[in-house]
């Protein structure tokens, strides 16, 4: 098999590559909202359509809530296996005003760097990274007729809507799904040309709880000071979650499982990752916050936190309403790290919620999802030979990094399958990711489809040997 070949025609197939992203970028795929079912499926029909070209077995497979896209292709006898994850679905684009184009109209642009970039809603998060991964066996198929190895594809419907649908689809369907290791392109690199392998992946737990206190809205002159007004009960309890001195969170047990990173292992991180100044500024921001004592990255790589992702109640609308709401509603999230129990943190929230409510007011709570931190060890015997494949393509060395966001998908692959997981992604900070103009640069999505060229003949290559 000839692997120049391959990066050739990933070369001079850009163009194509492109318009086909482009195709996929253009449907609306939100999985939250439920206005966006069909266009959920649109998406998934679409991708078992470009597999199927390519030469794959692929078709939807349905789940109680969007459909799975589920695709093989037999290699050589004896080469290895691999899964590869990523998701169709997108986040919401609110708020709309903010894009300078259509959310689900990709264009190409020349970004502040010099770097065209696309954008769109989707663009890095995960359609541009799952988009690499197509391309290139489309590459390899078109330049071998084969691939390098036995490839399945599950590309899912709902992971920004929770996924709560994953775990029993990988379950019910394991002697299926089953491989040697996961590839999952859903992460990013160190810094822009600097490619990287992520081994360190914070859990998450999600909370919405709404306090009610009087029945109904009340005229906030008539009411006011008599009556509890929910939104400043909810304040007060959520200022409560964090020790303003320390910035620790103060749940009861919140640190059990929390590891203590080595100081060799911290310098190191100081050494290739960026300082608080290079995180901070880039989002019109230069001082740390959360928790003294660690800097920016050290506090998404190796530390929990506590966010408030959302708050409202009362009168929203342009103008002035003089009302005393009846209720008040907020969304928190835990991200955590080492071997933090997602429900055992869950059930400190909403006893921490419960305990400081007054006797006529009540609490209600929506869970979120609920996912444990992940590593993948060190001693993964695929991973220098994708470190070193990700190297002879970026002419740079390929780190082992941390990421501070939560791929439930990692520990339900080992739950359910009991394999490991490969992260690799070429996704950079300033992709705006959840955020309006979310942006994708054309080098990242070229080179993406170049370097799983390359890794994909590194591990055929490594596993014969």
């Amino acid at each position: 098999m000839t692997e120049q070949a391959a990066l050739d025609l990933a070369d001079t197939g850009l163009d194509d590559s492109l318009k086909r992203l482009f195709d996929l970028l253009r449907i609306p795929s939100i999985s939250t909202q439920p206005d966006h079912a069909p266009d959920c499926r649109r998406a998934a029909e679409w991708l078992v359509r470009e597999l199927t070209d390519i030469g794959f077995d692929a078709s939807t497979r349905e789940t109680p809530g969007h459909p799975m896209v589920v695709a093989h292709a037999k290699g050589p006898d004896g080469a290895p296996h691999v899964l590869f994850y990523g998701h169709y679905d997108v986040q919401p684009v609110d708020p709309l005003n903010l894009w300078v184009s259509p959310p689900f109209e990709p264009v190409l642009v020349k970004g502040p760097t010099g770097e065209m970039e696309i954008t769109a809603r989707g663009a890095a998060d995960d359609k541009g990274q799952v988009m690499t991964f197509v391309e290139a066996c489309r590459a390899l198929r078109a330049a071998d007729g084969t691939l390098p190895l036995s490839v399945t594809l599950l590309i899912e419907g709902e992971e920004e809507s929770g996924g709560a649908n994953l775990l029993p689809f990988l379950e019910a369907n394991r002697d299926e799904l089953k491989a040697d290791v996961a590839l999952i392109c859903d992460t990013g690199m160190l810094g822009r040309g600097m490619p990287a392998i992520t081994t360190m992946l914070r859990g998450m737990v999600g909370e919405e709880v709404t306090l009610t206190c009087a029945n109904r809205d009340l005229h906030s002159g008539m009411y006011g000071n008599a009556a509890r007004n929910p939104i400043q009960l909810l304040c007060d309890i959520l200022s409560d979650l964090r020790d303003g001195a320390t910035g620790r969170v103060t749940l009861p047990g919140f640190y059990d499982g929390v590891p203590v990173i080595p100081e060799e292992t911290r310098a190191q991180w100081r050494k290739i990752g960026p300082s608080d100044a290079d995180s901070l500024n880039p989002v019109g921001l230069n001082l740390p916050a959360g928790e003294i004592g660690y800097t920016a990255l050290e506090q998404t790589w190796c530390r929990p936190s506590c966010e408030i992702n959302g708050i409202s109640g009362g009168y929203e609308e342009k103008g002035f309403k003089t009302v005393l709401p009846s209720k008040a509603m907020a969304k928190v999230s835990f991200r955590l790290v080492g071997d933090q129990n997602p429900e055992a943190i869950r059930a400190a929230f909403r006893a921490h919620v419960e305990a400081r409510l007054p006797a006529d007011c009540t609490a209600e709570f929506i869970a979120h999802g609920g996912s444990r931190a992940s590593l993948v060890s060190p001693d993964m015997p695929f991973l220098p030979a994708a470190l070193k494949a990700l190297e002879d393509e970026w002419q740079h060395p390929a780190a082992v990094i941390g990421c501070g966001g939560s791929i439930p998908v990692v520990t339900e692959v080992q739950q359910a399958l009991g394999m490991d997981s490969l992260l690799i992604g070429f996704g950079l900070e300033d992709d705006r990711v959840h955020s309006p103009n979310e942006k994708y640069d054309l080098t990242c999505f070229h080179k993406g489809i170049r370097s799983w060229i390359r890794v994909l003949h590194a591990l055929a290559a490594r596993k014969s040997r």
